[in-house]
């Protein structure tokens, strides 16, 4: 009894906050929840970013959804990535269930369903509020680092994109940049070499090749207008409840360029739009990235090197970031070690490798006198979580098993029609789904070569009236020409002396009659 007491005081000192905060779940000890204490999770340091991680079917969806609607219930507007598209049931209010009445019985807590302000965004062709972004908005050096391009490379797109500025050519999709290179390395190879300098052809056809590579992944569609703002991402409904803006990306987990290309210029637009806020009492904006595996398996070094920094930096602008996966190891250390809250659901160990997996884990946790950590991480059920947060003074919290709390939106996702049904409610839909193809650098570029084309056509066609020789004159610059001729003055030249009567007396004179 002595043992629980303590447990019960020590979990209580730690997760009783000054400020605001929201429930995650209840404290358990020797597998029985410890009801009426409560383990939190302090608004001022959401944006010192966080992690939630175990194996297939433990929850973590569910846990996202949690946290997401407490946020919300807080006037905190989220952004939420759906990769397995089992999110949507944040917009519809779930049917009462006995197993939830159950597990609130033993946190203590009294269950209400709810739906919250949901806004479905996408980036490809599931409904939704389209996102885009221009080629311009991205800056020569964001983008080449999209493009894992080198040094020499990168200044070829500096140069792209500083020609473009100077000539008022509007550089908005794809189709712009790559008609701009090609422009630039052909008709436009003299009009740029003094002032811009030459440009290589193997460096273009490189940046090419690139392109393509986004290309096929569907980048076409996200690099265009109207651009997405991202302060519409934030907004409080007529409850006072946070909208939840959810990325429909169940067809993207085959385009990880796509999506970190997406998650990078995200991140990049937010900081440097947002205003610096230091450490707010709540933050502005939460971002969970679902399957965050997507975004660092395939990132480049300098990919990863961009994310880190603007981790880092974000926090500041009050933005927290919160990575969904299975295993901690899906998350570069570098970034690891940026992130404040931690929430590990049911470690599943069955090699060797697992096991060290596993120990790494078990000691990234602050030290328990109540846990053998690596042994609870391996038997948290379905639904619990070992957790720890940072609290206001940025100190670890204790080590918690935590029986979480329920979803009070639906655990299921909505039917196409309801989904059809919160789409035309959208005000978003009517200021971005507008297709608008205004006259950029690809038309401006394409009409001047047309021009060029046509004016070296018409200028060949002159000089060739001015030199092409008469048939005379063809006939004496031939080789069978100047044969010809030959002939043909040598029987004038006999004629003219035949009339003469030379020839005549010349062959009098030789015998010839």
């Amino acid at each position: 009894m002595a043992d629980r007491n303590a447990f019960i005081e020590v979990m209580n000192a730690g997760y009783t906050f000054k400020g605001d905060s929201i429930i995650l779940g209840a404290p358990i000890l020797d597998k029985e929840p410890i009801t009426g204490s409560f383990i939190k999770a302090p608004l001022r340091m959401f944006n010192r970013h966080g992690l939630i991680a175990g194996a297939t079917g433990t929850g973590k969806t569910k846990t996202m959804q949690g946290i997401a609607e407490s946020l919300s219930q807080k006037g905190v507007s989220c952004l939420l990535m759906d990769v397995k598209g089992d999110l949507s049931g944040l917009a519809a209010a779930a049917s009462p269930n006995p197993k939830i009445d159950e597990r609130y019985q033993k946190l203590g807590l009294t269950w209400k369903s709810q739906k919250f302000p949901v806004e479905f965004l996408s980036l490809s062709d599931e409904k939704g509020v389209r996102l885009r972004a221009t080629v311009s908005e991205f800056g020569p050096v964001l983008f080449s680092k999209i493009l894992e391009l080198n040094d020499t490379q990168q200044g070829v797109v500096s140069l792209v994109f500083k020609y473009c500025d100077d000539n008022k050519l509007p550089l908005l999709d794809l189709q712009d940049f790559k008609k701009t290179l090609q422009y630039l390395t052909n008709e436009g190879k003299d009009e740029i070499k003094n002032e811009y300098g030459a440009i290589s052809t193997a460096s273009v056809s490189t940046i090419i090749r690139k392109v393509i590579e986004i290309e096929q992944q569907g980048a076409t569609k996200f690099f265009g207008e109207k651009s997405f703002e991202v302060e519409d991402l934030m907004g409080l409904d007529e409850n006072g409840l946070g909208k939840l803006n959810i990325i429909r990306l169940v067809d993207i987990q085959d385009k990880p360029k796509l999506f970190s290309t997406f998650m990078l210029s995200l991140l990049a637009e937010v900081y440097s739009t947002f205003p610096e806020v230091g450490d707010p009492d709540a933050p502005r904006l939460v971002i969970f990235i679902d399957e965050a595996h997507l975004v660092f398996n395939n990132a480049s070094k300098v990919l990863l090197n961009q994310i880190e920094t603007i981790i880092k930096l974000i926090r500041s602008k009050g933005v927290g970031v919160f990575f969904v996966t299975q295993s901690p190891e899906d998350v570069p250390s570098s970034v690891l070690a940026q992130l404040g809250m931690k929430v590990q659901h049911a470690f599943r160990v069955f090699t060797a490798n697992d096991r060290k997996a596993l120990k790494l884990v078990a000691e990234n946790y602050p030290l328990s006198a109540y846990y053998k950590t690596d042994e609870m991480l391996t038997q948290l059920g379905i639904g619990e979580a070992a957790i720890t947060v940072l609290n206001e003074k940025g100190v670890p919290t204790p080590l918690a098993h935590t029986l979480l709390i329920s979803p009070a939106s639906r655990m299921d996702i909505l039917t196409p029609s309801e989904i059809d049904g919160v789409i035309s409610e959208s005000k978003l839909v009517i200021k971005y789904n507008e297709n608008i193809d205004r006259e950029s650098a690809f038309e401006i570029l394409s009409k001047k070569i047309e021009t060029h084309t046509t004016e070296v056509a018409a200028e060949k066609t002159t000089k060739q009236d001015k030199e092409e020789p008469g048939m005379l004159e063809q006939a004496v610059n031939s080789t069978t020409g100047r044969q010809i001729m030959r002939t043909v003055s040598r029987e004038l030249t006999r004629g003219l002396l035949g009339v003469l009567g030379i020839g005549a007396t010349r062959r009098k004179k030789s015998g010839w009659f």
